[in-house]
């Protein structure tokens, strides 16, 4: 029953590994994933932009 419910032929993961990055750097325009948090985004602004702030490269940030 479910095999006649499945999609038929290959699927790509694209499509939504692309919508996924809903979090963008400002500065470079890097994507991150949606559920990314602040540590990992903290990391790409002290090795990437040293003498940004956290403000200047995601001001649309918001903790969860």
């Amino acid at each position: 029953m479910n095999a006649k419910n499945a999609k038929k032929g290959p699927t790509s993961q694209l499509a939504s590994n692309a919508a996924a990055l809903s979090i963008q750097c400002d500065v470079c325009k890097q994507a991150f994933q949606g559920t990314s948090k602040q540590p990992l985004l903290q990391q790409h602004v002290d090795s990437k932009h040293a003498k940004s702030t956290f403000a200047q490269c995601f001001p649309k940030f918001v903790a969860a």
